[in-house]
């Protein structure tokens, strides 16, 4: 369906097409009409599947430039979303003259606190940095018409829930709520009950959760083996940019500092990085200058590079959905893209939930040997140093040239150039990775049965990609966290102190009451 279609305005319809939309995406298509009609909305729906335009547009539709109070607000769970999304609405609604800020942490918060004293029609923050602004009153939220809580999924999962329901109570009852999120547990329902009006439900199909343009293998290594089965695998596949998953900022750093050390160009992401550091490394990763980002779910959420070809699960999500999200960061844009994914033995299950959810079956890559791994290597100095070869001035060097070919032969020289660019020697380097506790053991994997999967009967021992051995698991790992959770009381609600919303309906909007171990922003 096209744009054209959907009752937005002339004006918006014109920056639509400058900014280069052609036709509405299904979650586009379903949720504008619905949202100009000024109906509450659910939406469950991916990254990448243009939600933010599907909630952007209809606000930038209806705001009054005329008008500087507050007319929208936009919780994102990242610093990354936030600014992203800034940027599209920003695009979006220049010629408009529409005003849009960005509140996120780790970033100078008078400079926002200027951004808002002068006028902001739409604000998009993450929820830990709005609090701040509710309680130091340096953000009027009570004129706020639409609410959008974006990726409310990953909001609830970083224990951001009791943060959602002050900025719940910060702005007017009567409003527009929209909540997007590719998964809906029980805690996303009971707020579309307790916060929302009759909301609409649209849903983008699970057989879209995936692309055909990811090849998605699997590789079944022991705990300890894992790091060295990376960098071979890096070696024989040579992304050209890749972003590669760890499950704790401990992780990160450790897999970025060992793949320095091994030869690769990688930098780490993860929250407890200043937000300038953060920005420079993804400038450099969109640049090409780093060709190995390294990235805590948290935060690669919400990262649109182009040109992604290869994503690594170094170690594989908890929750299929997290899976989800990232191999989506490549195969965009009708490229074809590749996802790899390490697993122990007692991982298995974990690997069936994902295929459960995506439809999809992961094809068993095997283990590259360190013959492999050189020969790679070698063939891509070749090819290096024929491009050496092809842009060197030789005339301007023959001197210098004709004293090492008198000292050396031909082939003792062609040796050392190749020694040099393909830095073998680095492949050894020693490095070990911090142990880290495994997830929990879904159930156990029995012995054998002919299978060199290590139990069942799912992938025997000649199909899939060729094992060499059985692969046994390390359960004497020591994990660091990295996502900070929130557990709440599932029991008896909490009254003290609480003040109830209603909504448009005059229902009473009950309330819950939360305990946060820990916070990010």
């Amino acid at each position: 369906m096209k744009f054209s279609e959907l009752g937005l305005s002339e004006d918006l319809l014109t920056a639509i097409v400058k900014h280069g939309y052609v036709e509405a995406t299904p979650i586009q298509e379903q949720t504008i009409p619905l949202t100009l009609a000024g109906k509450d909305v659910i939406g469950q729906a991916q990254t990448g599947t243009g939600k933010t335009a599907a909630f952007g547009l209809p606000i930038l539709n209806n705001v009054d430039t005329d008008n500087y109070d507050v007319q929208a607000l936009v919780v994102s769970p990242t610093r990354e979303l936030a600014i992203q999304t800034q940027d599209e609405l920003f695009k979006l609604g220049r010629d408009k003259r529409v005003r849009v800020q960005a509140v996120f942490g780790g970033a100078d918060i008078r400079r926002q606190i200027n951004g808002l004293k002068s006028g902001a029609h739409i604000v998009v923050g993450t929820p830990g940095r709005l609090i701040d602004h509710i309680r130091r009153g340096t953000i009027n939220l009570s004129k706020v018409k639409t609410l959008v809580l974006d990726e409310a999924d990953e909001m609830l999962n970083m224990g951001f829930l009791e943060d959602i329901e002050a900025i719940l109570t910060a702005v007017p009852d009567e409003r527009q709520t929209l909540l997007f999120s590719a998964t809906m547990p029980p805690a996303i329902k009971r707020i579309g009950v307790q916060f929302m009006t009759n909301p609409e439900h649209i849903q983008v199909a699970a057989k879209e959760l995936t692309t055909d343009l990811v090849e998605q293998f699997y590789v079944r290594v022991r705990e300890q083996e894992k790091f060295d089965t990376l960098t071979r695998i890096l070696d024989v596949q040579q992304p050209k940019l890749a972003i590669l998953f760890g499950r704790t900022k401990r992780r990160v750093d450790e897999l970025a500092r060992g793949l320095e050390l091994r030869g690769f160009n990688a930098a780490g992401i993860h929250g407890d990085l200043t937000q300038q550091k953060r920005s420079q490394v993804l400038k450099q990763f969109k640049a090409g200058e780093i060709k190995i980002l390294v990235a805590t779910d948290v935060a690669a959420r919400g990262l649109d590079v182009s040109g992604v070809d290869y994503v690594y699960n170094f170690d594989i999500p908890q929750d299929p959905e997290s899976y989800v999200h990232r191999i989506g960061r490549t195969g965009r844009a009708g490229a074809h893209g590749t996802s790899v994914t390490f697993i122990t033995s007692y991982e298995m299950d974990y690997l069936k939930d994902i295929e459960k959810l995506t439809k999809k079956r992961m094809l068993a890559l095997k283990p590259y040997t360190r013959e492999e791994a050189t020969a790679a290597r070698m063939k891509n100095a070749i090819a290096d140093a024929d491009a050496v070869v092809a842009k060197t001035d030789a005339a301007s060097v023959t001197d210098a040239a004709d004293e090492l070919v008198a000292k050396y032969d031909a082939k003792t020289l062609a040796a050392a150039l190749l020694g040099a660019i393909a830095n073998v020697s680095e492949m050894d380097a020693d490095f070990e990775l911090s142990r880290e506790r495994p997830l929990p053991r879904k159930r156990s994997f029995g012995g054998g049965g002919g299978s060199r999967n290590g139990g069942g009967s799912r992938r025997s021992g000649n199909g899939g990609g060729g094992f060499r051995g059985r692969r046994e698991g390390d359960r004497d790992n020591d994990r660091s966290g990295d996502r900070r959770r929130k557990s709440f009381d599932r029991g008896a609600r909490t009254g003290s102190g609480d003040r109830s919303q209603r909504g448009k309906s005059g229902a009473p909007r009950a309330r819950r009451s939360f305990v946060i171990k820990d916070n990010q922003d």
